[in-house]
């Protein structure tokens, strides 16, 4: 039976060579028309016949519609596990032409994710600024709707579309396989499947902007009855849901074949504590992006068909709770936080020793600190709903575990500033970064540890103290970090050097301005400055302007960014096989890499951190001038 649907599937598909991409789309527009024909088949007073009619379309078009999705499914599948089916193609395309195509190289799929994160950067602070446009001076200059559209796909486009993405699937796809020297991913096609999964989701993002109310307006945490409501005045609401849910899984399967890379791959004498530092993050991420997006997936469904289907999950009147969905997002959101900012750690902990010249201090207490954080993470989820019905005897536990979590993270810090001691300093563009990351993330997990507190949680919830935490966390922790992967990356994935003093103007600008946009809101905050509001009083007019200027010239510096980048490819200055004279194995080969990485195997017989001795790996790499001599 197995071998006879096998055998079917792969003629049905072998006669539509347009199957690969075309039933992915298609299938995706059948289910936002099953999602909306449900909501909209009714009215705004539906009648008994108009919810008679509505259930009947929608159950048709849900039987098409995952009758269609399966197929999808199961062609991946068979795809993935190197299934010979007529139409995959027998070789690659060449040039440009390979980032727009169903790649299995590592390297490809690592740009195509930096390409499209970066896009989706660029529209995630296009919306910022028109938040800070409305909140420059007091009144509205937006309709309040157009508001909560503005902050909503903000924060989720930021979170889900550009900071993981850029950290674990441009960073993690392209340098952690380089990192500990083997050719490829574990499962190369489930690796492309992983972008690919991405790309309609964000597609699903984008399209909400053009549907009857626009697009999702309950804030990035959704939470009901607000997200329920939102989805009675259009179809926006619930294409965030089907985008997040398609993208999460693009995070699940990323994060198992890391995980499997990294424990089975490794070259000759690449032992764990061999590892970067990097790796190790990576890999720590991706136990949190298994074990934690599957949970925010579930509660994904659950608020999908109580827009749809009217299930009572989350109404008290019916049985339902509110908070079933709060205890579910926070299970996942908390642990996304440290999957944002470990692949972070990771960057930095590379950058600091090259730019150092000295060993990297502490190397085991690093791995400690990380496994640490990726055990505590799941056990804090509630300290975000201290003021929320929560049971009040569990408080104090979640408020104990919150203070703990800062005890890893507080090694780590120790533990860079210990590798820059009595080092030979580099202030290029990359360090310069890689030091922002490690003062504005101190001054987010003060703030974090003490919003911690109870009472003080209390005081601060949902004003822009809180924006300003989250924002020295995520900004001046994972994206900065990001901008110093890239200068510190960017020879290495394409071959062109960026241009170092364009690079300090787009880090004192960038410095200046995130300073300058949240360091008052700290004041506006505590002051209780409420956040998600189109307007507020008087008496933050001044703080608020001054936000406004510090996150315009925020924006205006990423433009300096994509000027560096389009020059390097221009008239940028070939990059050697290692500009920076580093130890860790992805600058072992050229720049960019073959196609399987490296000539030939390697043999790691030192660690990667070890300035003290000589080259540690064989082949050694092409003489480089040291950086700093």
């Amino acid at each position: 039976m197995a071998k006879t649907v096998r055998t079917f599937l792969s003629q049905f598909l072998g006669r539509i060579p347009t199957m690969r991409l075309g039933v992915g789309v298609v299938a995706a527009l059948v289910l936002m028309s099953l999602t909306i024909s449900i909501t909209y088949a009714q009215g705004e007073v539906p009648t008994q016949e108009q919810n008679m009619a509505g259930a009947v379309l929608g159950i048709f078009l849900a039987l098409v519609g995952l009758g269609m999705l399966t197929v999808v499914l199961i062609g991946f599948v068979l795809w993935a596990t190197q299934t010979k089916i007529p139409f995959l193609p027998q070789g690659e395309p060449q040039g440009i032409a390979r980032y727009f195509s169903f790649s299995t190289d590592h390297k490809v799929i690592g740009i195509q994710y930096f390409w499209t994160s970066f896009a989706f950067f660029i529209l995630g602070g296009i919306m910022a600024l028109l938040v800070r446009w409305e909140l420059a001076l007091p009144g509205l200059f937006f309709t309040t709707t157009q508001y909560n559209q503005f902050f909503t796909m903000h924060g989720t486009i930021m979170i889900f579309f550009f900071i993981i993405p850029m950290l674990t699937g441009a960073f993690g796809n392209y340098i952690m396989p380089l990192q500990i020297g083997t050719f490829d991913m574990a499962f190369p096609k489930l690796n492309t499947l992983s972008f690919w999964l991405l790309v309609p989701g964000g597609l699903l993002m984008l399209a909400s902007y053009f549907v009857p109310g626009g697009t999702a307006q309950a804030g990035w945490t959704a939470y009901p009855p607000l997200s329920i409501l939102a989805s009675k005045q259009g179809p926006g609401q619930l294409l965030w849901g089907i985008s997040l849910f398609i993208a999460g899984w693009s995070s699940i399967v990323g994060g198992m074949n890391f995980l499997v890379t990294i424990m089975n791959m490794r070259t000759k004498g690449m032992s764990y504590f061999r590892m970067p530092l990097f790796t190790w993050n990576i890999a720590v991420t991706a136990v949190l992006q298994v074990l934690g997006t599957a949970s925010f997936a579930a509660g994904l469904v659950l608020q999908v068909m109580a827009m749809t289907f009217d299930f009572p999950f989350f109404d008290p009147v019916r049985g339902g709770s509110p908070l079933l969905w709060q205890h579910v997002f926070w299970f996942y959101s908390h642990p996304a936080v440290y999957i944002m900012i470990l692949p972070a750690f990771g960057i930095i902990s590379e950058t600091i020793p090259v730019f150092s010249r000295k060993p990297l201090f502490g190397y085991r207490a690093l791995v400690f600190a990380t496994c640490g954080i990726g055990v505590l993470s799941f056990v804090v989820w509630a300290h975000h709903m201290f003021t929320s019905a929560l049971l009040p005897q569990l408080r104090l536990p979640f408020m104990l575990t919150t203070m703990l979590i800062a005890i890893p993270s507080g090694v780590k810090i120790f533990n860079w500033l210990g590798t820059m001691a009595f080092g030979k300093l580099t202030l290029n563009t990359s360090m310069l970064f890689s030091l922002a990351l490690v003062s504005m993330f101190v001054i987010g997990g003060i703030s974090g540890v003490m919003m911690g507190s109870i009472p003080v949680d209390i005081h601060l919830h949902d004003t822009y103290f809180v924006v300003a935490h989250i924002h020295y966390v995520l900004f001046g922790g994972s994206a900065f970090a990001i901008f110093a992967g890239i200068y510190y990356w960017f020879p290495k994935m394409f071959g062109k050097m960026l241009d170092e003093r364009m690079g300090i103007w787009h880090f004192w600008l960038s410095f200046i301005g995130f300073n300058l946009a949240f360091l008052p809101m700290h004041a506006v905050g505590a002051l209780g400055m409420p956040r998600r509001y189109a307007d507020y009083a008087p008496e933050f007019t001044e703080l608020n302007f001054v936000i406004t200027v510090g996150a315009f010239l925020l924006g205006f510096a990423q433009l300096i960014l994509v000027a560096n980048m389009a020059y390097a490819f221009a008239k940028g200055k070939q990059a050697v096989d290692n500009p920076w004279g580093a130890r860790t194995l992805e600058w072992m080969t050229s720049s960019p890499p073959p196609h399987h990485n490296f000539e030939e195997p390697l043999t790691v017989e030192h660690d990667p951190y070890d300035y003290e001795w000589n080259p540690p790996y064989k082949p050694l790499p092409e003489t480089a001038p040291a950086v700093g001599d």
